[in-house]
């Protein structure tokens, strides 16, 4: 069907007006960009609708005309996957927010998908309840990023990605249908889990307009310690014995590499717990129950870990203030935009035991093909998900496909994924191939046709769009 974007404005401004459809120069800056490093592109229109049913309308009349769109939230992914494109009309869901109901008895929470993450935290902690996703962009990320994306952040390790915190979802299909499958129960096999088709997708399959999330009791108390270490074989054995030795009350398990470290706290300028440099660092954290047992529990523990030596040094957290404290060492990279500048920010997936001797090839290939470059490393390795903001700090402009292709290589020989939590979008489906067999890529592609045919809801995005009429 060829674009019939006249008709198509025009259908769009009677059935939406005001502060919920926007065009020519009221079109936001906000909405030309995500916080990826694309060159921002002002969308056709951007349509801001207020609840499931209006998202429905805007799809529809889109469809209708063949005109593609660009589902888009708080805009913090890094991987382009809610970056406008030139001739589609941007669907942003900032104005679908808040939350509906928290279900004491069920233990869950019913919200619109444009509420931010840490909106949904405190709703939760309010109610006596704990919603474990949590990632450093808490504050202005929505949820429905979040789903799209099947975000992970700092607690993997004892409470799963986002898809283990999703019960049921609400969503427009991308012909306009809107299908409600917001089921409350942990047990329903009643069919195919229709779900797990959107969580992870990128807005390429659907739009999620409502969720019903699962939370888990309030941790009656949280210990934290910062750890320097003698070696990444240290870090390991460090691993082994919290998973062991804390079980089911280990919570975050974070390593940093040296060069981390330096960036935050000789550039960022955050203060270090630890006294002397270390070989390793990292942040662990154990959520309990009563802090009268737990607390003890911990810090004998933590001494055992001494007495073993696998732990050279220690900051050990006293107080609530103290584990905040802690993680706002590791929440440091997001000053990494401002005091590096331009950077590729990359977010791997690789087994525990080979990060290190990644870590080493990455940055000695990176060294050798640009003398200036600068690559740290972090991230939550306790469920094998590393992180590399890396730049050539001699380059004016940075040389984004180069530094791209020696870490994504170097990801394939290592047998890693390119996509730990970040997604796909634009800025990585040409490494995709990288992580996924052609049969997984064909499947995945015969997935989109089958729901979207015309190829309209953020064409060009993780997979090649099946018919598109869109211009990058």
């Amino acid at each position: 069907m060829p674009l019939d974007t006249t008709s198509c404005l025009a259908d769009l401004a009677a059935a939406f007006s005001g502060p919920a459809l926007l065009t020519g120069d009221d079109r936001p800056a906000r909405n030309t960009h995500d916080t990826s490093y694309l060159p921002a592109v002002t969308p056709l229109a951007v349509v801001r609708p207020g609840s499931p049913e209006e998202v429905a309308t805007a799809v529809a009349i889109c469809a209708r005309h063949g005109v593609p769109m660009v589902p888009q939230g708080g805009l913090t992914g890094l991987a382009g996957g809610s970056h406008p494109l030139e001739g589609a009309v941007a669907i942003s869901l900032e104005r679908l927010g808040g939350i509906e109901e928290i279900d004491q008895a069920a233990a869950t929470m019913t919200v619109r998908v444009g509420t931010p993450l840490e909106v949904i935290q405190k709703a939760a902690d309010e109610a006596g309840f704990f919603f474990p996703l949590d990632l450093g962009a808490r504050g202005s990320c929505h949820i429905g990023g979040n789903i799209g994306t099947n975000a992970g952040g700092n607690r993997v390790i004892r409470y799963g990605m986002t898809r283990e915190m999703i019960l049921g979802l609400e969503y427009v299909l991308p012909d306009g249908t809107l299908i409600n499958g917001l089921n409350k129960m942990i047990k329903n096999n009643a069919g195919y889990d229709l779900k797990q088709l959107f969580i992870g997708s990128e807005g390429t399959l659907g739009i999620v307009t409502r969720a019903v999330l699962r939370m888990h009791p309030k941790p009656g108390c949280v210990n934290a310690a910062l750890c320097g270490l003698n070696s990444y074989d240290d870090v390991l054995k460090l691993l082994a014995a919290a998973r062991r030795g804390l079980g089911p009350m280990l919570s975050a398990f974070e390593v940093m590499w040296p060069d981390y470290w330096q960036v935050v706290t000789q550039e960022v300028g955050t203060r270090s717990p630890l006294e002397g440099q270390h070989a390793m660092y990292v942040l662990l954290e154990s959520q309990g129950l009563d802090e009268a047992i737990d607390g003890p529990r911990f810090m004998a523990w933590i001494e055992a870990q001494f007495e073993a030596g696998v732990i050279a040094d220690a900051a050990i957290s006293q107080s609530l203030q103290d584990v905040k404290d802690f993680w706002g060492v590791r929440d440091a990279c997001a000053e990494f935009t401002t005091v590096l500048g331009p950077h590729c920010a990359f977010d791997i997936g690789l087994p525990q035991s080979g990060m290190n001797a990644f870590a080493d090839a990455c940055r000695a290939r990176l060294k050798e093909a640009m003398p200036e470059a600068l690559s740290v490393y972090y991230g939550h390795i306790g469920d094998g998900n590393l992180h590399i903001v890396a730049l050539d700090r001699s380059a004016r402009q940075q040389p984004m496909d180069r530094i791209n292709r020696i870490v994504y290589e170097t990801v394939r020989e290592f047998g890693g994924t390119i996509s730990a939590e970040h997604g796909i979008g634009l800025l990585k489906k040409p490494y995709l191939p990288y992580t996924r067999s052609p049969e997984e890529l064909a499947l995945m592609a015969r997935i989109k046709v089958a729901l979207d045919p015309k190829g309209l809801l953020n064409p060009g995005k993780v997979i090649d769009t099946p018919t598109s009429e869109v211009s990058e």
